[in-house]
């Protein structure tokens, strides 16, 4: 089985002015949306994969990390100690169970299963409930990145037409980018977390076509070559990290690249839809 991208935690200090960062780009941006954990976020809804802009509002209610338990909680709060941007790599998921027993078999270091429901806030003011089923991955060759698989169990109450209307005609995920000293380090893991054993290696770094949209994992170097010499602009973190973003556009004529500093972090490629 091969995962697609779900998507990505970009954790900021502002929820809301991420939000309307993203909104001055043409982005259609939910409400507010809280965790019983002390985090909030507002999420960028796209075909079957979304953007989710996540702050830490209540500090007192993170629970801490212990041997074999994850904290989304704490894990995002300490990664924002260090910046803003691109902290978790999230892949979709039929099932909990099923996910737990392909990351094993893989190899992969995994943390007790975590579950949780939270309220939704809908387009025309109501509200309903989501729920989720995560299974954490550990890669310890990036600790500074979180990996899980999310299985939506109320999908239906989740994903909403109007949120997915973008003004700049956004419908799509392309690919995510990381940077990585050495991209070929990183293959044995994303090869069992993505369930994708064909990867395609070029001068450039790795190549992975998930069942939704592509992880690329490219050097620095690689990264100036292809997104142009001003690429690493605003970019900070020590390495392997998530960069970037890459969204198809209807209507777009060409590329348009987003700088680092104007999104909290993360550079996204605005492309045209094929």
């Amino acid at each position: 089985m091969v995962r697609g991208l779900d998507h990505v935690v970009v954790a900021v200090n502002d929820h809301q002015a991420a939000g309307r960062a993203f909104e001055e780009l043409g982005f259609t941006v939910t409400p507010e949306n809280r965790h019983a954990w002390g985090t909030a976020n507002r999420l960028v809804q796209l075909d079957g994969f979304f953007i989710e802009l996540l702050s830490v509002v209540e500090p007192e209610k993170i629970v801490e990390a212990s041997p074999g338990v994850f904290s989304f909680g704490a894990f995002n709060r300490d990664f924002l100690e260090q910046r803003q941007g691109a902290s978790m790599l999230v892949l979709d998921s039929s099932g909990a169970e099923q996910d737990r027993s392909d990351f094993q078999k893989a190899g992969l270091t995994l943390f007790e299963p975590f579950s949780f429901e939270r309220i939704a806030n809908l387009p025309d003011g109501s509200t309903a409930k989501v729920a989720f089923d995560l299974t954490f991955a550990e890669n310890p060759l990036s600790p500074e990145i979180g990996y899980f698989a999310c299985c939506n169990r109320y999908p239906d109450s989740f994903w909403k037409p109007d949120f997915q209307k973008h003004r700049n005609g956004a419908t799509s995920v392309r690919a995510v980018y990381l940077l990585a000293e050495d991209p070929s380090d990183h293959h044995e893991f994303l090869g069992g977390f993505t369930g994708q054993r064909e990867m395609r290696a070029t001068s450039l770094g790795l190549e992975i076509a998930t069942s939704r949209g592509r992880i690329h994992v490219v050097t620095p170097h690689a990264y100036e070559s292809l997104l142009g010499p001003d690429a690493l602009a605003g970019a900070r973190g020590s390495l392997p990290r998530i960069a970037a973003l890459d969204v198809a556009c209807k209507g777009l004529e060409q590329r348009r690249t987003v700088p680092a500093d104007r999104l909290s972090g993360l550079t996204l490629i605005l492309s045209p839809a094929d």
